[in-house]
């Protein structure tokens, strides 16, 4: 009964699996081609005319419905097709948009270097306050009675104490300092504080000379002073003059004088 089965089944799987089979249609792979990039060849659009124009399947599929359809590349990656122009807008637009990225990092760039320059919260970062203005202006910006009568005598200190040179010297010092560190805090252009710097040490450097010509006058002063003391606490010997006393006297003075 089973082999009876298997006999009429058989030949029925057997028709089946033969009933399978590629297709292999020429004019569907031509059109697949046609849609995509590979060609827009006016020869392979078949079926073809034929003979005289005689060809039935070239009238039912192209000339009665479609008489102009070959005439035009409707291809979206043919050099004028809709894909090709959509990529070479996105192209044009890509490079657009990279010359305005440069153009705004430029302006972008050329600004934040235009902040560093001028802001006076980056002035202390400047290179030539740091390698000159900074140490020649340090008298200024860091100065006090112990830094400024160091250098002196206790003498002359008193004097300059006293006769009120110093609260003048350290007067002018608080004017030129406020000066200075408003041309380091205010925003301007890096060549105008350069060129305040410059006035500003200038003007410390005409002030410490006068201070130091102050300060001379003072000790030249106290000199005199000793030197009328001493005179005035010796007495004059008049025994044995000669004529020559009063040169010896003069060439003595002047090899002892000091200014």
């Amino acid at each position: 009964m089973r082999f009876l089965i298997l006999m009429i089944l058989f030949p029925l799987f057997a028709l089946r699996a033969c009933a399978q089979r590629d297709v292999a249609d020429q004019s569907v792979r031509y059109q697949e081609e046609r849609m995509v990039y590979l060609q827009w060849d006016q020869n392979k659009f078949t079926p073809t005319s034929g003979f005289l124009g005689l060809n039935p399947y070239y009238w039912l599929t192209w000339g009665l419905f479609e008489p102009n359809y070959h005439k035009t590349d409707l291809r979206p990656l043919s050099a004028t097709g809709p894909q090709t122009q959509r990529l070479a807008l996105v192209g044009t637009m890509n490079s657009v948009d990279n010359s305005y990225k440069l153009n705004a990092d430029t302006v972008r760039n050329t600004a934040l270097t235009s902040i560093a320059e001028q802001s006076g919260l980056l002035s202390d970062a400047d290179p030539l306050w740091l390698l000159y203005y900074s140490q020649a202006l340090a008298p200024v910006l860091n100065y006090s009675d112990a830094s400024i009568l160091a250098p002196l005598t206790a003498q002359v200190r008193n004097a300059v104490i006293s006769e009120g040179l110093l609260p003048w010297y350290e007067n002018e010092l608080a004017m030129l300092k406020e000066r200075i560190n408003a041309a380091r805090s205010t925003d301007m252009d890096r060549g105008s504080r350069i060129m305040a710097y410059y006035r500003y040490l200038k003007e410390y450097r005409t002030l410490a000379a006068t201070w130091a010509t102050r300060v001379a006058t003072a000790q030249k002063n106290i000199t005199m002073v000793k030197q009328q003391t001493m005179a005035k606490g010796s007495p004059v010997i008049t025994s044995g003059w000669t004529p020559d006393t009063d040169v010896q006297l003069a060439r003595q003075v002047l090899a002892n004088k000091k200014y």
